[in-house]
C-alpha cells in the first residue's frame, strides 16, 4: 500500500544532495514522510560567509561598515540563528564610539531574531533540564540576546535564546527583546514599584522609556515623565504617564516637587546621565532610590557617598545581564514578556526601519543619538 509514496520520496532523495539524513525506510508510516522532507531542508549546509555590521575602530560613525565574513563556527553550547531582524539600542553607540572599550574589529548589535538553523553538539547539554525546557527545534523562531547580532547568521549561546509563542512574529521579538527584559527587570529588581507610589522616568517616550511608563503604570504607579516636545509628551501619556514635564521648557525637579506635594518621588529610571543626575537628587524623596542604568546625555560625573546621606538614598547602576545570567532568570523574564506582548498589554512602538546597508545601519546611529526618536529602531536582515 506504500509502493507509490515511497517511490515518490525515492525520486526526491535522488535530487537532495548531500543527504543530511537518511531516507525513509518502505516500513516508515506515510505520516513522518512530511517531517522527514522538511528536516532534509533544514539540515542544508550553512554558507560560507555573511554580510555582517563591523567596527574596525572605535569611533565615528563613518568606522561602521557592513561587509563580508566568514558564518561563524559555533561552540558546542550555541544555537545558529539565521537573522531576519535586528534591535538598534544606545548601548551600540557606546562601543562603537568607545564609551565602552571593546577588541576591534566586532560585530556590532545585542539582539537579533530569526530561524534556528542548527543546535548545540555538547550532549551533556541536550540532555539537562534547563536545555530541555526551552524546546529548541530547527525551524523554530527565536528571538536572542546576541553579542554581534548585525549579521546574517550569529551563533549565540543556548541559554540566551527564547522561541517566540504564537502570536509573536520574528519583528515583534527582535524589537522587544533587550528593551522590554531591561524595562521588567528593573520595575520588578532594581526597584519593585508598587501601587500608589511616584515615579519619576526621564526620557519617557524613548524605548526604554516608554516601556518602563506602560509596566509602572499597570503596577498602578503614579507616573512622572520628561520629553523634549509635545508630541512625545502625548506619545507617553498614550503609552500610561500622569503627568509630563517638558524639560526644554520647565525645571524638572521644580515640578516634580509641585505635582508631589513637596515629598519628591520614591524612584527615579535615569538613562539620561550627565544632564539629569543633579536634579534626582532634589526630585527624590527620603529613603527614595535612584535607577541610573544610560548615558545618553553623557557619563555620570563621580560624587561622594556623602551625598546620599541627608535623604538616605539609595543609587543603583542596574545592569538587565546581572538579572537574567542564569538560565533559569533568563527564560523566566522573557517568557514573561513576550506573554506580556502576545497579550496586548504591552506595546513597543517601532518609530523607524532601516536596510542592512552600511548607510543603513549608520544612519541607525545617527537617528538614535538625536533627540527625534520616539520608540525602537530596527533593521531588517532578510
Amino acid at each position: 500500500m506504500f509502493s507509490r509514496p515511497v517511490r515518490r520520496l525515492t525520486q526526491i532523495s535522488r535530487q537532495i544532495t548531500p543527504l543530511a539524513r537518511p531516507i525513509l525506510a518502505p516500513s516508515t508510516p506515510l505520516s513522518n514522510s512530511r517531517f522527514c522532507i522538511q528536516e532534509l531542508a533544514t539540515m542544508a549546509p550553512l554558507p560560507q560567509t555573511m554580510k555582517a555590521a563591523r567596527v574596525n575602530k572605535q569611533g565615528a560613525i563613518e568606522e561602521i561598515e557592513v561587509v563580508e565574513i566568514p558564518v561563524p563556527t559555533p561552540k558546542p553550547g550555541e544555537v545558529v540563528i539565521k537573522a531576519e531582524w535586528a534591535g538598534v539600542n544606545f548601548i551600540d553607540t557606546y562601543f562603537r564610539g568607545g564609551v565602552y572599550p571593546r577588541e576591534t574589529p566586532f560585530t556590532l548589535g545585542q539582539e537579533v531574531s530569526g530561524t534556528i538553523v542548527a543546535l548545540p553538539s555538547s550532549a551533556d547539554l541536550l540532555n539537562s533540564n534547563d536545555y530541555k525546557v526551552r524546546g529548541f527545534k530547527e525551524g523554530l523562531k527565536v528571538a536572542a540576546l546576541a553579542s554581534g547580532g548585525f549579521a546574517e547568521y550569529v551563533a549565540v549561546p543556548w541559554k540566551d535564546v527564547q522561541v517566540l509563542p504564537e502570536g509573536v512574529d520574528t519583528r515583534q521579538g527582535a524589537v522587544s527583546l533587550l528593551q522590554g527584559l531591561t524595562a521588567l527587570t528593573f520595575v520588578k529588581e532594581a526597584y519593585p514599584v508598587k501601587k500608589g507610589e511616584w515615579i519619576l522616568i526621564h526620557a519617557a517616550a524613548g524605548g526604554v522609556g516608554l516601556l518602563l511608563v506602560q509596566l509602572a503604570s499597570q503596577f498602578g504607579a503614579n507616573v512622572i515623565g520628561t520629553t523634549s516636545s509635545q508630541l512625545k509628551a502625548e506619545i507617553a501619556k498614550k503609552a500610561g504617564a500622569k503627568h509630563i514635564i517638558n524639560y526644554s521648557e520647565s525645571s524638572v525637579p521644580d515640578e516634580v516637587l509641585k505635582l508631589t506635594e513637596g515629598r519628591g518621588v520614591e524612584a527615579i529610571f535615569d538613562g539620561v546621565g550627565a544632564s539629569t543626575w543633579e536634579g534626582n537628587f532634589t526630585s527624590i524623596r527620603r529613603k527614595g532610590t535612584i535607577a541610573s542604568f544610560g548615558n545618553a546625555s553623557g557619563v555620570v560625573p563621580p560624587f561622594s557617598v556623602l551625598k546620599l546621606g541627608p535623604k538616605n538614598i539609595k543609587v543603583c547602576r542596574p545592569v538587565v545581564n546581572n538579572y537574567i545570567t542564569e538560565p533559569a532568570e533568563f527564560h523566566g523574564y522573557a517568557t514573561e514578556l513576550f506573554d506580556l506582548i502576545k497579550n496586548g498589554k504591552l506595546e513597543v512602538a517601532v518609530h523607524s526601519e532601516y536596510p542592512f546597508t552600511t548607510e543603513g545601519m549608520r544612519q541607525t546611529h545617527t537617528d538614535i543619538t538625536g533627540r527625534g526618536i520616539s520608540g525602537k529602531l530596527i533593521v531588517k536582515i532578510a
